[in-house]
């Protein structure tokens, strides 16, 4: 099974979607809510995103291969589902 992280935000509901998609489908996943993490752990993150060009969450990471945003179809593809 690829392995599957993410950096979300609690209150946003495209990150709320895309927990769901891998719920949903029984992939196992690791998450940082940003906004509820410590301050080094937010300026990782940061410095990470901002080396993808990522501009927003949620952030997603399958074995390897980086998506930013709710995009479903790229998750399922980087799957092979």
């Amino acid at each position: 099974m690829k392995k599957v992280s993410m950096y979300t935000l609690s209150t946003c509901p495209w990150c709320r979607k895309t927990k769901q998609f891998f719920t949903e489908r029984n992939i196992p996943f690791t998450y940082v809510d940003y906004d509820l993490a410590d301050p080094a752990t937010q300026d990782a993150i940061t410095r990470e995103l901002d080396a993808e060009g990522a501009t927003g969450f949620p952030f997603v990471r399958i074995d390897g291969e980086s998506i930013a945003g709710y995009q479903p179809e790229r998750y399922a593809k980087a799957l092979g589902l």
